[in-house]
């Protein structure tokens, strides 16, 4: 069981990861980089964005512990860092089931409500006359 200092800072880190991923330029590297491992400029290339911004967000992606960079001589190459997909993911995935069991109390709920009574009451005077036979009221 988590206490409330490993919550805040699990509560912060997948923060970091969300508001990482909301921006499409560092989605489009993240992508990228699932194929294997990149130097900036090959990021930067298909990016409408100066190399100065592709570092601006490589900043990002590496405080989310999305993305970890390593410069070897004057190349700096980026890798993707799963752990930091996965913070993501494992939200994601509680949030769905517990939407698809809230969903699935309700479905289960709205079908008992539309079920007609199992027995409906009957006329005594007429229910045993066939439709034709019998009188209109």
């Amino acid at each position: 069981m988590l206490n409330k200092d490993d919550e805040g800072a699990s509560a912060a880190s997948l923060s970091r990861v969300f508001h990482a991923l909301a921006d499409p330029n560092r989605r489009a590297m993240v992508e990228r980089l699932t194929r294997g491992p990149a130097s900036v400029g090959e990021l930067a290339g298909p990016l409408a964005i100066s190399l100065a911004a592709v570092v601006q967000h490589l900043h990002v992606l590496e405080d989310s512990a999305l993305v970890r960079t390593e410069k070897t001589g004057r190349v700096r190459t980026c890798r993707i860092e799963p752990q930091g997909l996965r913070t993501a993911e494992d939200w994601l995935g509680r949030q769905r089931t517990a939407w698809e069991s809230r969903l699935d109390r309700l479905g289960d709920h709205l079908g008992a409500a539309s079920d007609p009574p199992s027995d409906p009451p009957s006329d005594p005077d007429t229910s045993s006359y066939p439709a034709s036979e019998r009188e209109p009221r």
